[in-house]
């Protein structure tokens, strides 16, 4: 996405796990800070899904915490969308299979190891609950306001022209009104 702007109009944030700072905040408030002003890109490489994907799988958030951030994350959204911003979310979907033949090249090729850690294999091993999450994450946050752009993403040339070219309408649409 970012191959031809200038690198003064966009910001990628890359999100792991949340720093000591970020974990006595609300969840939210680690996106919420790296918003970028008016007339730039910001690129969130993971977001707050986090809640209702990893933590809700691995444990990190209650049944509670994660189910009320459904609600959240909408309202979180709307209220981006409301005050201007062009919000455009992305599924990317690999099959199962997929996943596992990248694994194993990874494994092979000696430039690509370190992309893959034991713990990409251990999270491969809940599969089914990463299923669940996603499907539920899926309907429950893709609204009229913020759709979710769901991208079929084993062939990467036909995932990465649809999400250019989705991110162009909607950028092109943006500009017109």
């Amino acid at each position: 996405m970012t191959g031809g702007l200038g690198a003064r109009a966009y910001q990628v944030i890359p999100f792991g796990a949340p720093t000591d700072e970020e974990r006595v905040r609300h969840y939210l408030w680690r996106f919420w800070r790296h918003l970028s002003r008016a007339g730039r890109i910001t690129i969130f490489d993971r977001s707050w899904y986090g809640r209702v994907l990893v933590e809700r799988v691995e444990g990190f958030a209650t049944e509670v915490e994660y189910r009320r951030a459904y609600g959240e994350i909408a309202h979180f959204e709307e209220q981006l969308v409301t005050h201007g911003i062009l919000l455009v979310k992305f599924w990317i979907h690999i099959t199962k299979d997929e996943q596992l033949r990248r694994f194993r090249d990874r494994r092979r090729t000696t430039h690509k190891r370190w992309k893959i850690t034991d713990e990409d294999w251990r999270n491969r091993g809940r599969w089914a609950d990463y299923t669940l999450a996603v499907d539920e994450m899926v309907a429950r946050t893709s609204t009229r306001v913020a759709p979710c752009i769901l991208v079929e993403g084993n062939d990467k040339n036909f995932a990465r022209i649809k999400i250019l070219t989705t991110l162009a309408d909607r950028l092109e649409r943006r500009l017109r009104k």
